[in-house]
């Protein structure tokens, strides 16, 4: 095995779940995350030798890939049932955090794919807003706006959730 090898086996080790996590948050999906991962990796192993900042172009080929596949035509595009939430209120225990998550990332697919990657991007990854623009290839007055109507449109969601939850519980 070649040195060249071996360094991409172990960026590879070291950011795949990381990779795996942004891919999901932006587009909602396990197997469109892997497909995409392993799409931006493919990309990434071929200019190994030539990318000054494989981290910065693992980031955003992933995130391309992902929103590409959202835009695909819904007859080519599988669809996977897995992430529906239950109709029941679940009690509070241990499982309050995984619950919270749950509907965070339901909040989160609820979004336009671009307003989904930038606050992807700059909450979860916490890159700055210029960041943000370089991996999206857009204006900093872009994500500022997409920042803005995200968490203004997560806000309604969550928001008008908590509340059918606690009407529903009294």
């Amino acid at each position: 095995m070649s040195d060249r090898e071996a360094e991409f086996r172990e960026f590879v080790a070291a950011r795949m779940e990381a990779l795996r996590g942004l891919a999901y948050l932006t587009c909602g999906d396990w197997q469109v995350a892997e497909d995409a991962v392993l799409t931006a990796l493919a990309k990434l192993y071929a200019k190994w030798n030539r990318v000054d900042n494989p981290e910065a172009y693992a980031r955003t080929a992933v995130v391309r890939a992902a929103i590409d596949e959202t835009r695909r035509p819904w007859w080519r595009r599988e669809q996977s049932r897995s992430h529906a939430m239950p109709d029941r209120t679940l009690p509070d225990d241990a499982t309050g955090a995984v619950d919270e998550r749950l509907r965070m990332r339901q909040a989160l697919n609820g979004l336009p794919a671009r307003q989904r990657a930038v606050l992807v991007l700059r909450f979860l990854e916490g890159l700055s807003v210029q960041q943000t623009a370089a991996t999206l290839k857009c204006p900093e007055g872009t994500v500022k706006v997409y920042t803005s109507r995200g968490l203004d449109a997560l806000r309604k969601i969550l928001g008008t959730e908590w509340e059918a939850r606690h009407e529903a519980a009294a």
